[in-house]
Formats: C-alpha cells, sequence, structure tokens
C-alpha cells in the first residue's frame, strides 16, 4: 500500500519542515548517546534506543511530506512499517524493528524484563537506523538538513 493510501486512515500530508527534521534527528543522536548510559537499568537501555527508531521514522516519514495520526491507534508500527517506502531500508530489518516495537510492548504493558539480546538489537538498530536516515535524507531532500 502506498504511502498516499494511508492518508486519512494512519497518515495525513504535511510539508516538510527542516528545523522539525533536524530537532527529531538531534533527539534520535541523544537517545542513543543515553542507550550507552551504564548506570541505568536494561529496560531504560532498551526504551532510549527504542524512542530514537520511533523519532528516525518519524523524520524519514515527516521528509517524505507525511506524519502519522497520533489520534488513531497503531502509530507506531505505521511508522515502521512505512520505512521501506520512505527510506528505502530492507524488508528484513523491517521486520526486526517490528519485533522490537512488540518486546517494548510487552516489557512497557506487562512488566517482562527485557532481555539483553533485544536490548543489542534494539541498539544496533538505532545506530544503523540513523545511518540510513542521515544517508536517505543527504541524497534525497539535502534541503531538509541545511
Amino acid at each position: 500500500m502506498s504511502l498516499e493510501n494511508l492518508i486519512g486512515i494512519s497518515l495525513e500530508t504535511i510539508e516538510p519542515d527542516s528545523n522539525a527534521i533536524k530537532r527529531l534527528l538531534a533527539a534520535a543522536e541523544r537517545n542513543i548517546a543515553d542507550s550507552h548510559v551504564e548506570a541505568v537499568s536494561n529496560e531504560t537501555h532498551f526504551d532510549a534506543a527504542y524512542k530514537a527508531i520511533m523519532q528516525l521514522a518519524n523524520a524519514a516519514l515527516q521528509a517524505n511530506g507525511f506524519r502519522t495520526l497520533t489520534s488513531k491507534a497503531g502509530h507506531h508500527m505505521t511508522l515502521i512499517q512505512v520505512l521501506n517506502q520512505t527510506t528505502g531500508l530492507d524488508k528484513q530489518t523491517v521486520i526486526l524493528l517490528d519485533a522490537l516495537r512488540k518486546q517494548r510492548n510487552v516489557a512497557d504493558y506487562s512488566g517482562d524484563i527485557v532481555p539483553a539480546s533485544a536490548i543489542e538489537d534494539c541498539v544496533r538498530q538505532a545506530e544503523n537506523l540513523l545511518e540510513v536516515v542521515r544517508h536517505w535524507l543527504k541524497n534525497n531532500k539535502p534541503e531538509l538538513l541545511q
């Protein structure tokens, strides 16, 4: 399904805003740095990395002229699942990011402990996604980085 087909269902159109994109990238960078802080719990490491993934996915979506309808359920899922369309991210990585989203939901809503392997995956995926989004912006929307 194209991004245009999701208008009114889970997305709305916007005018890309360079300042908003740069703020989201900076926030993601801070959250990635926070995910490496030693003196916090495993869940906090995971949460910081997951938040960075959401910020990066949001930046990519906004750069394409869309944003999620946060009043509708599933906006995190939408942000992740359209990464293939917004940045060209491969489908296997999208599936992995969606699994991390599900892990986050389990931890948040049931209090389950986040396994160390999920924390490592989430931090690594956040770092990789930062590079993907930066590269995509540089090659496709450089004016949003100025």
